[in-house]
């Protein structure tokens, strides 16, 4: 009713932006931060899994069997919407394959292959080089990231930089880690061109139906060449955990966020993810850390407060 008695008057600025005025740009950043936390704490997660899981459940299939999961999770929400909008999913079908492929079928195969030689802490630190890919991406876009923001993003660099050599040896898994980094900091890119009104649950179904099917063929050679693997609570409780918290549950958190606040600044608190998987390595997988380790956590942390509270900067 209240849309009705607009339409019968003159349309005057104040009453338009009164109402919306006590929310602000503050509530969605605050938001858009603390999903991506949350995304990134849940992704530190399956680094642990990944190395974990890497002796006893091949690659492909860990990636696998986790996008079963995940999809079994989210069609009861996101199949139904998928299905209401596949107009609109054939319209942009490149768009969505690619998305599928980068953020599902490529990115956690390569995160498990790392995982069967690298030491979770080096996969966590390997994978800090993501947000600076996203800040490269996002300016390229056209959008102008703030002397605070980018202040962040290299104090936080800076503190990656000395975990990784104050130790880290370049092995095979971390060549694998390297290209997963890669292609996250392209796949969380390619979401700020997610075509508008493509529902947020109703994307991540389709990513995780395309990119589960892309899958598929790896699967079959890893079963005929590898064989399979015997289920045990020791492999199965891991599986459950990435495939319902750091597949459906992260990228959900994640896909918002960047919706909310851009890749840039969700990848400055991507920054936190070393700390998280060097915390979690040490306490469940017994992973060596020091004072050393200790001083450029506390390096990246302040990259991360620095560079997420920083304002939003504007598109040339």
């Amino acid at each position: 009713m209240a849309v009705a008695d607009r339409r019968t008057t003159t349309p005057a600025p104040t009453p338009a932006v009164g109402p919306a005025a006590p929310v602000g740009p503050a509530a969605p950043v605050a938001l858009g931060i603390g999903l991506a936390v949350l995304a990134t704490l849940v992704w530190s997660g399956s680094f642990v899994t990944s190395r974990a899981l890497g002796d006893s459940v091949p690659p492909v299939q860990h990636a696998f069997w986790r996008w079963v999961v995940a999809l079994a999770v989210v069609a009861p929400f996101g199949a139904r919407r998928a299905w209401r909008q596949r107009a609109l999913i054939r319209r942009h079908l490149g768009f969505v394959l690619l998305a599928s492929l980068l953020g599902v079928t490529v990115y956690n195969t390569l995160v498990n292959q790392a995982g069967v030689t690298t030491p979770a802490a080096n996969m966590g630190m390997i994978m800090a080089a993501s947000p600076v890919l996203m800040a490269v991406f996002e300016r390229a876009g056209g959008v102008r990231l703030g002397a605070r923001r980018v202040a962040g993003l290299l104090i936080a660099c800076a503190g990656v930089l000395l975990l990784v050599g104050g130790g880290a040896s370049l092995s095979a898994g971390d060549l694998w880690m390297i290209a997963a980094a890669c292609c996250f900091g392209s796949y969380s890119a390619l979401l700020r061109r997610r075509p508008t009104g493509l529902d947020g649950v109703g994307f991540l179904f389709t990513t995780f139906l395309f990119g589960t099917v892309l899958l598929l063929p790896a699967q079959v050679v890893s079963l005929a060449v590898q064989g399979g693997f015997s289920p045990a609570p020791g492999n199965v409780l891991p599986l459950l955990y990435v495939g319902v918290a750091s597949s459906a549950v992260a990228f959900f958190a994640w896909n918002k966020a960047i919706s909310l606040i851009g890749p840039s600044r969700a990848g400055v608190v991507y920054y936190l993810q070393p700390v998280c998987v060097a915390l979690l390595s040490w306490a469940l997988l017994s992973e060596p850390t020091g004072w050393a380790q200790a001083g450029c956590m506390a390096l990246i942390l302040g990259g991360v407060v620095l560079g997420a509270a920083s304002g939003a900067g504007p598109r040339r």
